[in-house]
């Protein structure tokens, strides 16, 4: 009964979903971003990498203890009870879908360098719906493709990137740098202003622990795959802002549109700069679609095991759950159409806004249950050895994402907060379904596809452990 399209992720692919689902279509326009700060920004930067990996280790530790598709939502729950991992997953539901549509439409401004010619928004909204459905018909196809999808993707946007940062460095320009901190103010400010442009860069980093369920020898891989994935970012992300800086002027660098093409440009001359650049970033976003689209299906189906999403979401085949990946496509492709054809802008940023401050509810949760477990002396749930350790690694990341919520300002707060609470009649409905049938003596619902899937995945899991399987 092996599936050949179910392939459980190893160490170097659920790696490349952590760096693919962290790298997306931002870093190409980071650095200008930042400028305006001065180089204080890379300092900021700096910070912000030691807060993320923290989190990493802390995923990397809960993982050893719950190695279950849902990541987050598990320990939340299992730290705090129903409510608190229902509302983990639907924050996390949330910012993916949302999140989705936000980078199809980024993918559009891509194809313009690559393809140029007159554009209309009917050609745009056919390029962003193909930015949305290619990944989700690889997440249809497998496990298997899922993966090969993200590891070349991966591959194809981080040598270029790194490419630029390294060969960067030759080309470097003090003179370049400018101010160590620019505007009014004082440094201090200026860090934390740049900080929170900065703040999300390294969202993604639960990946392989949402994905837990898939990967092989998840108690050791996990962790190693989320620690991995996150240094591979922020090297990426550090050398290249870097060398961005010291090879393009800072007057032209705070109003540049495509930071990195200049910077091709000033260390090779030309204008080809754009256009390397530009395929790069439109590789980058299909393999971060790729990777978020398997995430937004993970979260509800692990809440829907526990009755806590409606049972749809239980679809598996061929190790995706095919339903949670077709409903997200289809909210995100609404979300896109309302943005080219109606016009609404408004609309979609208020729900982007609503993403930035979503992302971190699953993510304080998840670090307060490790402290939770920690303090409460659940021995089964922590190495004694590692307390210190791992009290000093839950508290940075609590704080670190304390801080996420704090860079994310009071719009995205205000929409953000307002979406969660409309997710409390959900869990009303929800729950009240689960006691009725726990009370009749009825078993959890299932849908037969899960139930074969279920065979399937079981018999794959077996073949995974047997001596004589490949990997």
């Amino acid at each position: 009964m092996h599936d050949r399209h179910t392939r459980r992720f190893g160490l170097g692919t659920a790696t490349a979903l952590v760096m693919g689902n962290i790298i997306g279509g931002g870093i190409f326009l980071l650095p200008a971003s930042v400028a305006p700060f001065g180089t204080v920004s890379l300092l900021a930067f700096g910070v912000l990498t030691v807060g993320a990996v923290a989190l990493a280790l802390v995923f990397g530790r809960l993982a050893q203890r719950h190695p279950d598709t849902g990541g987050p939502y598990v320990y939340a729950r299992e730290a705090f009870g129903d409510f608190a991992g229902f509302l983990s997953a639907w924050s996390y539901w949330t910012m993916t879908w949302v999140s989705n549509a936000a980078l199809a439409v980024a993918a559009v401004g891509y194809v313009h360098v690559l393809l140029p010619g007159h554009a209309t928004p009917g050609t745009d909204l056919v390029v962003a719906l193909a930015a949305l459905w290619l990944p989700a018909l690889a997440n249809f196809a497998g496990t298997r493709y899922v993966g090969a999808v993200q590891l070349v993707s991966t591959v194809l946007k981080f040598i270029p990137l790194l490419f630029i940062a390294v060969v960067g460095l030759f080309f470097f320009d003090p003179d370049n740098l400018g101010a160590f901190h620019e505007g009014g103010g004082s440094a201090v400010g200026g860090l934390s202003a740049a900080a929170a442009i900065l703040l999300y860069s390294y969202v993604g980093v639960e990946s392989a622990a949402m994905s837990a369920g898939e990967v092989r020898d998840p108690e050791r891989n996990v962790g190693r795959a989320t620690v991995l994935g996150t240094v591979g970012a922020a090297v990426v992300y550090l050398l290249g802002t870097l060398a961005v800086f010291g090879t393009v002027a800072h007057n032209k660098l705070v109003h540049s549109t495509a930071p990195f093409s200049d910077a091709v440009n000033a260390m090779f001359g030309g204008h080809w700069g754009g256009t390397l650049v530009a395929g790069a970033a439109v590789i980058s976003i299909i393999g971060a679609l790729n990777g978020w689209t398997l995430m937004s299906a993970q979260s509800p189906y692990a809440a829907a095991k526990d009755g806590l999403f409606p049972a749809a979401f239980l679809t598996k085949r061929r190790g995706v759950p095919t339903f949670g990946v077709l409903a997200a496509s289809l909210l995100a492709t609404a979300l896109t159409v309302i943005n080219y054809l109606i016009g609404a802008t408004g609309v979609f940023e208020i729900l982007v806004l609503i993403t930035t401050f979503s992302a971190t509810v699953p993510y304080l949760l998840a670090a307060g249950a490790q402290i939770y477990f920690l303090l409460t002396g659940r021995r089964d749930k922590v190495r004694p050895a590692r307390f210190a350790r791992d009290l000093t690694l839950a508290l940075v990341a609590f704080g670190f994402t304390f801080w996420l919520v704090a860079g994310a300002g009071y719009a995205a707060i205000y929409q953000g907060v307002l979406f969660l609470f409309a997710g409390i009649l959900v869990y009303a409905v929800m729950a009240a379904r689960r006691n009725v049938r726990e009370r009749d003596g009825e078993a959890a619902p299932a849908t037969a596809e899960g139930e074969a899937d279920g065979a399937v995945t079981a018999a794959a899991d077996a073949e995974q452990l047997s001596p004589h399987s490949s990997s």
